[in-house]
């Protein structure tokens, strides 16, 4: 018998162009096939349910499933609905929580986004549109704010890294920082802001000093500052991490 399964109640960040949702709806209903929540066979839930999860238009969720049908993992059968044919294949890029579940794993992720974020800075120096720094301003203004009143300031702080990302200009920027979502902040992880040495606030408020350089160069239209700026506060990241481990050896 057909079963119809719900999507998870995870739902992907708010984005601001028809192309990022429509990815972000893609990418959420393969990783639900990918998970085995909903197997081949299943029938995907209905326009109006998805709409409805993901606060989407129709038009998105129509998108989404063209591409899922071009890809060979859904196929619709007019008047009936649309059922998943098979998962998507494992040789694809993907990073999952899985693969970030040590100190290790985020390591290596956060040299990933040295990379990858240090030239997107550098980018958003050069081509940010006024309504991107408008943009970063709210996510510093929030970072501080969740400071202030004891929070992870989490949801601010991947914020940030992702209007950096939309301020390239560059969609696969914005993208793949969306795919990876808030479980790339480092203290999702693990306990950096609990174990930092200089205390929580400090540690948080030292994060918003470096995500403040960052935001002065790319207004500042100093791409070179820009990346060294990205570059030294993920350094940082990464470099709190592994010392703990270093002491122990």
């Amino acid at each position: 018998m057909i079963q119809k399964n719900k999507i998870s109640s995870t739902t992907p960040p708010e984005r601001n162009r028809r192309g990022g949702l429509v990815q972000e709806v893609v990418q959420h209903l393969a990783s639900q096939i990918q998970a085995g929540r909903l197997n081949p066979g299943d029938q995907l839930p209905t326009e109006s349910a998805i709409m409805k999860e993901l606060a989407v238009s129709r038009t998105v969720v129509r998108e989404a499933i063209s591409r899922l049908q071009a890809s060979a993992l859904v196929e619709t059968r007019h008047g009936i609905g649309t059922f998943v044919l098979q998962a998507p294949t494992t040789d694809n890029f993907s990073i999952g929580d899985q693969d970030m579940s040590t100190v290790e794993d985020v390591i290596n992720v956060l040299e990933l986004r040295i990379s990858l974020e240090t030239e997107a800075a550098g980018l958003a120096a050069q081509r940010a549109k006024p309504e991107n720094l408008d943009a970063m301003g709210k996510a510093l203004q929030s970072f501080a704010a969740a400071i202030d009143g004891k929070s992870d300031a989490v949801p601010s702080d991947f914020e940030f890294h992702l209007v950096v990302a939309k301020a390239t200009g560059n969609q696969h920027f914005a993208d793949l920082m969306t795919y990876l979502g808030k479980r790339i902040i480092p203290r999702t992880r693990v306990n950096t802001a609990d174990q930092a040495p200089e205390g929580r606030e400090a540690y948080l408020r030292r994060v918003h000093s470096e995500h403040e350089s960052i935001y002065n160069a790319i207004r500042n239209q100093d791409a070179e500052s820009a990346r060294a700026a990205m570059r030294t506060h993920l350094s940082n990241s990464r470099d709190r991490l592994r010392k703990p481990r270093e002491d122990k050896t």
